[in-house]
């Protein structure tokens, strides 16, 4: 048996997804090979000599990708096994079901090994299963300086590797596509397993790592031993982390550790400044605490990096004005990537989102060309205006985000029809940053 594993796109990171379960099927004594379709084109060769072919689907943009490849993984070796696993393989299991793709689960590293070994994955059961977690392999896989890399204030670059220290997460915010999976549930890796994978990463040249975590602080002591070994290893290595700005409130007392343990920026997802679209979304902090925040993380001198849905069926004009306002006030503009500013709401197969009357009254049926739920907002200007926005951020990745910011700006106030502001020149000061923008797992859509 020769297992076929596939990635689409994560995040511009060497992917986890195919590093941890080739260490299962490699210590299973069964032959897996890795490709990485953000990297290089898989090869018909490739496809042909795998009797699995299992597609990694992390996030709604990997799935879209593997579309035409799990139609060309079927043309070209029809006799192959194909399936899918990752967070968005349940997600889309009617859709991946009717394309003859079997689907496994968020944790699938067993459901791998079994299906390999007696062609039949275990039952499932209603919960997500507890793993025994391995050391990831990650033989065969482009080198780490072909991914994303982190672009430092001095205009020098670091090499970025990537691990996760948990999976799942225990809080229910609704558009959260890990809710429906996981429902609350996380698991916590084993700190020899983290720190054997950090290990093999800086061997092979990470001089920064991306800890993946839905929320890094999930388990909070955890975390705690996990920078400590990390920062006692390897003094040199810098490290970023997710996490909510509830728990970033309740750990503050964290902030000058993760410092001194070299955390150089976190990413939160903050998602609006309107205490009654984060209501909706049951994201379990207010507007004055995401400032408070913003406070805390720039006297602790970590810089904070935070994720946008800004436009949503509840999103007005003004509103979104107002967002622009107040990430110009807290000195924020070069911390937010541009792209943040132009994300739509992505209503998923399953989303919890679907509960809300608000979003069933403006969605269409589900697309599953899209793999979504399409809606269109209430007020038609508010489409128009995540348009034009979406335009602008497009065509302007050489430019540099004050620019774009006001380029933006000026797009929102004339959509509002509010006066142009007069141009001042921004005095912020640079901040590392990830060559790649994609920081959350909500994702930008084309205008319905």
């Amino acid at each position: 048996m020769h297992a076929l594993l596939v990635s689409t796109y994560d995040l511009g990171r060497q992917p986890f997804g195919l590093a941890s379960p080739a260490a299962w099927l490699r210590a299973a004594g069964i032959d897996v090979a890795c490709a990485d379709a953000s990297r290089a084109p898989i090869t018909d060769a490739q496809f042909e000599a795998a009797s699995v072919i299992a597609f990694y689907l992390p996030m709604h943009t990997a799935t879209r990708l593997a579309v035409p490849l799990i139609d060309r993984a079927r043309q070209v070796n029809p006799a192959a096994r194909l399936c899918a696993y990752g967070l968005y393989a349940p997600l889309n299991a009617a859709w991946l079901r009717d394309r003859g793709v079997e689907v496994l689960g968020p944790e699938a590293e067993q459901e791998l090994v079994d299906l390999l070994k007696a062609q039949s994955p275990k039952p499932k059961t209603q919960t997500v299963p507890r793993l025994r977690f391995i050391t990831p392999d990650r033989a065969g896989l482009p080198p780490l300086d072909e991914y994303a890399s982190l672009k430092m204030p001095d205009g020098t670059q670091r090499v970025i590797g990537s691990t996760d220290s948990t999976r799942g997460c225990k809080h229910l915010c609704r558009h959260c596509p890990i809710v429906p999976v996981y429902q609350g549930q996380f698991r916590v890796v084993p700190l020899e397993v983290v720190m054997a994978d950090v290990r093999a990463q800086v061997a092979a040249g990470a001089q920064h790592i991306s800890f993946g975590d839905p929320d890094f602080l999930n388990g909070p002591t955890h975390a705690r031993h996990l920078i400590d070994a990390v920062s006692q290893e390897f003094p040199g290595l810098s490290y970023d982390v997710t996490i909510k700005i509830e728990h970033l409130l309740k750990h503050a007392d964290m902030m000058p550790r993760l410092r001194a343990t070299g955390c150089l920026f976190i990413c939160s997802a903050v998602e609006s400044i309107d205490d009654g679209v984060l209501a909706q979304l049951r994201k379990g902090h207010t507007r004055s605490d995401f400032v408070a925040v913003a406070r805390l993380c720039r006297d602790a001198g970590i810089t904070l990096v935070p994720t946008f849905v800004a436009f949503t069926p509840w999103t007005t004009l003004d509103g979104y004005v107002e967002l622009l306002e107040l990430l110009d006030e807290l000195d924020l503009v070069e911390q937010v990537a541009p792209i943040q500013l132009a994300i739509r709401l992505l209503v998923t197969a399953g989303s919890p989102l679907l509960e809300l009357d608000d979003i069933r009254r403006v969605v269409s049926p589900f697309d599953a060309a899209s793999l979504t739920w399409p809606w269109r907002h209430p007020d038609a200007r508010v489409d128009a205006l995540q348009a034009e926005v979406m335009r602008q951020v497009g065509t302007a990745a050489a430019m540099p985000r004050s620019q774009v910011f006001a380029a933006i700006v000026a797009i929102a106030r004339r959509h509002a029809e509010l006066p142009a502001v007069p141009h001042r020149p921004r005095t912020s000061t640079p901040v590392p940053y990830v060559s790649e923008p994609w920081y959350c797992c909500a994702e930008p859509m084309e205008t319905v």
